[in-house]
């Protein structure tokens, strides 16, 4: 008797380190793609990518030609390219981090693509509206020596392509300064803006958590607090106001935003 309790017990622990395993293997890693924002590099992202590598995320940080194509030929041959990298780590989930137009390239994606194990989405100073900047130049002289195809297509106009983009049915949290380092850009933009993109334009209709913070657009992705809320809107779904590290962020987090 004793020897047949013996083996039950040996072949269920045994059952269990297989298949525990097993079932471990099969959920594999936690990948996470970093999209760049417009006139930037993959090294602008690099102090993010370390901050998700230490917290157990695997990263492709990916650089892509932003001057050179429009929106939807970047969307579709970056993210393609990273979902690659993710599959070869056997990723079981993909989240996306993105700066600026890098918002903009996941959407397009996700609007007419399907990612088997997608997660969750946070957009850093996204022009999820358009950028009053663009309307303003557009017709100006100089928009004669921008010939930058991506550029041309941030409007605010209902045509434009972020406005044109339906409403996400997957988890999105947002993060936009209201500090400005170009002044003169400021001044084009109605409200409280980052230098580069309004407040009110990073808003995004169906969006999951939005915060607002006391950073330009150029850094934003940079600042400590800003990554520790990356990480735990990654982790959760929603970012964290009850630590004493959120005592930078404004008050003003309604998630309301106007189509």
């Amino acid at each position: 008797m004793k020897n047949s309790l013996c083996k039950k017990v040996i072949i269920a622990l045994l059952s269990i380190l297989i298949f525990g395993r097993a079932e471990a293997a099969s959920e594999g890693p936690e990948c996470v793609i970093l999209l760049h924002g417009l006139a930037r590099t993959e090294k602008s992202m690099h102090k993010l990518e370390l901050h998700l590598k230490k917290h157990g995320f695997h990263v492709s940080n990916v650089e892509y030609p932003s001057l050179k194509e429009n929106i939807q030929t970047l969307s579709v041959d970056t993210i393609e390219k990273a979902r690659g990298e993710c599959a070869s780590l056997g990723a079981s989930k993909i989240h996306f981090v993105t700066h600026s137009m890098g918002g903009i390239l996941v959407r397009y994606y996700l609007e007419y693509n399907e990612i088997q194990g997608l997660g969750r989405v946070v957009m850093l100073s996204p022009p999820n509206r358009g950028s009053e900047i663009v309307d303003k130049l557009k017709d100006s002289p100089i928009s004669e020596w921008i010939k930058i195809p991506a550029v041309h297509q941030l409007g605010t106009e209902k045509d434009s392509l972020p406005r044109s983009l339906g409403t996400p049915d997957y988890e999105v949290g947002i993060i936009t300064g209201d500090r400005s380092i170009s002044p003169l850009f400021s001044l084009l933009i109605p409200g409280e803006d980052d230098g580069k993109v309004s407040v009110e334009n990073a808003r995004l209709m169906g969006m999951k958590d939005f915060l607002v913070v006391h950073k330009a657009h150029p850094f934003i992705m940079n600042d400590e607090t800003v990554l520790r809320q990356v990480t735990y809107f990654l982790e959760h779904g929603v970012f964290d106001r009850e630590s004493q590290s959120n005592i930078h962020l404004k008050k003003d987090i309604s998630l309301h935003s106007t189509p």
